[in-house]
């Protein structure tokens, strides 16, 4: 028997998107399909900043217990279903870490926040293609050096701190760097859609 191909990142994004749909309605065979296509990279995010597996795989499991009560809360028009997981699954790890009952191996909690996913660039998973080019067209208005340590920070996953030491300037400065960056791109964002 022939390997079923594997579906297209805008076919895997669908069906992830109406999953979160049927699951916010109620349906509990949507939860199933959610954690299959979601486990590995929320795991990933969970354990980098947990740096303890068992901690991790806590951490997971209290994603998808929230997501069953909080489902209907994602909002299709603002963000792609792996994105708002992510974030969810980022926030459920950082709440574990503000509890202080983690094991060592963790970040510090203020370098939870920023820390960057390694699995594939945001930008690939996340995004549609539409939004990626718009994106990046908003990221060339940038000055070149705010470009870059958004670049590096978003897609390339270097933390605050480590983009603080390879400009040598003190981590407040690089953070406040990139949120008036941040504050740039959104505001470039925003007129684009309103174009």
């Amino acid at each position: 028997m022939a390997a079923r191909p594997r579906p297209s990142t805008d076919e895997a994004r669908e069906a992830l998107r109406e999953a979160m749909a049927r699951l916010a309605a109620g349906d509990q065979a949507a939860l199933e399909e959610i954690y299959r296509a979601t486990r590995v990279k929320l795991f990933g995010i969970c354990l980098r900043i947990l740096g303890d597996r068992k901690e991790a795989e806590d951490a997971l499991q209290d994603v998808y217990v929230n997501l069953w009560q909080r489902a209907d809360r994602y909002d299709p028009s603002r963000a792609s279903p792996i994105a708002w997981l992510a974030a969810f699954a980022r926030n459920r790890a950082i709440d574990r870490l503000r509890t202080g009952k983690v094991r060592g191996g963790a970040v510090p909690v203020e370098e939870a926040a920023p820390l960057a996913d390694e699995s594939p660039l945001a930008d690939a998973l996340l995004v549609d293609a539409e939004q990626t080019a718009q994106i990046h067209k908003c990221l060339g208005t940038l000055d070149a050096r705010t470009q870059g340590h958004i670049r590096a920070a978003f897609f390339e996953g270097k933390t605050y701190a480590q983009l603080a030491d390879a400009a040598n300037v003190p981590l407040g400065t690089m953070k406040s760097w990139i949120r008036r960056g941040l504050q740039r791109l959104r505001a470039c964002l925003e007129a684009s859609e309103a174009a």
